[in-house]
């Protein structure tokens, strides 16, 4: 017995059923509220940033001061094929945290978001 069409037509039916494909990407590590939570405007500096947070993403020189910038993003995407449409949903947020510092390395300012882990899966017609 021939096997062939057997096999072509359930190739055939397995690409014109729908089908859906999920994914999940993280850049960076997850910044520590906790370790953000510890350092204090007018007393920590710039080693006791590098200290709780580790190495930053990015550092802007702002004359003789300079601003450190962390983050870590979270996306959620989820896909779902039907014969010839594809509806998708991605869903991104990131946490950010910046560092200002005075010309002796002093913290001056600092501010957070921290917001990564709401990133959610949703169909692509939902709210």
């Amino acid at each position: 017995m021939n096997q062939r069409p057997f096999l072509l037509g359930t190739v055939l039916l397995g690409l014109l059923l729908p089908s859906c494909f999920i994914s999940r990407v993280r850049v960076n590590e997850a910044i520590d509220p906790v370790a953000y939570g510890r350092l204090e405007v007018g007393k920590s500096t710039q080693d006791d940033v590098l200290q709780e947070l580790g190495a930053p993403a990015d550092i802007v020189q702002l004359g003789f001061r300079s601003a450190w910038r962390y983050d870590h993003t979270h996306s959620k995407n989820a896909t779902s094929f039907f014969v010839v449409l594809a509806l998708q949903n991605v869903d991104t947020v990131q946490d950010r945290v910046w560092a200002f510092f005075d010309e002796e390395g002093l913290l001056t300012h600092i501010g957070a978001t921290f917001d990564a882990d709401k990133a959610e899966y949703q169909f692509p017609f939902s709210d």
